[in-house]
């Protein structure tokens, strides 16, 4: 675990659970080796409460600009998401973003955990959208499982109108890894389905059958 990272779980960590009560299941279900993380999406705080709950490293996306800043702002910026050990991502599209998909294959090789959210995008409306192929792709191409994670409550920490965040018990809960193997895109497609279930299984969102929107900012 990166010092930055290991400092930054344990502080925020305490500091965290100790604002919004965290309640965690499953975590026996964590592999050892490599693995995906691939959680329902509502809220930012996703990867906040996602990152102090598991015991170990995972790396976390982030957009390439912020490897990239000078100055004041943007160099701490860039030390900081170095020193968590994220993967850069381009927004460019095409082959840009193939290149942080590249770079997360030697972590899941080596034994690391990355985090995905298979909808794209957090939810708009709470409830649980269909999944896009790129998780287990991803694991089929680094060769390790992928573990459903439901997570509740973050929807409700701070919502339209709020002026600062509410008191909410959050819970997270790891399913059983799904082994993953891709012959064809319907493989994919069946996978991303069984996946979405499991996730649905932990949270009890409804299904909303269609692709999330996409949101900016």
């Amino acid at each position: 675990m990166p010092p930055l990272y290991a400092s930054a779980h344990r502080t925020l960590g305490i500091l965290l659970r100790g604002l919004w009560p965290t309640t965690v299941t499953g975590l026996e279900n964590l592999p050892a080796t490599g693995a995906i993380l691939a959680a329902n999406h509502h809220a930012i705080a996703d990867q906040l409460f996602l990152g102090i709950n598991t015991p170990r490293h995972i790396a976390f996306w982030a957009k390439a600009e912020y490897f990239r800043g000078d100055g004041l702002v943007g160099g701490l910026t860039r030390r900081v998401v170095t020193g968590m050990g994220a993967i850069p991502v381009e927004r460019a599209g095409g082959r840009a973003v193939l290149t942080a998909f590249d770079a997360a294959v030697p972590i899941l090789r080596g034994g690391g955990l990355v985090a995905v959210f298979p909808e794209g995008t957090r939810s708009p409306d709470g409830r649980l959208y269909r999944g896009r192929t790129g998780a287990v792709r991803l694991a089929a191409q680094a060769g390790v499982p992928v573990v459903p994670i439901g997570i509740r409550g973050t929807d409700h920490i701070r919502r339209a109108g709020d002026r600062f965040p509410r008191p909410q018990a959050i819970s997270l809960a790891f399913g059983t890894p799904i082994p993953v193997k891709v012959e064809s895109a319907p493989d994919a497609r069946r996978l991303t389905d069984e996946l979405i279930a499991a996730i649905q299984a932990l949270t009890g969102q409804e299904y909303a059958g269609s692709y999330a929107p996409i949101r900016h900012g």
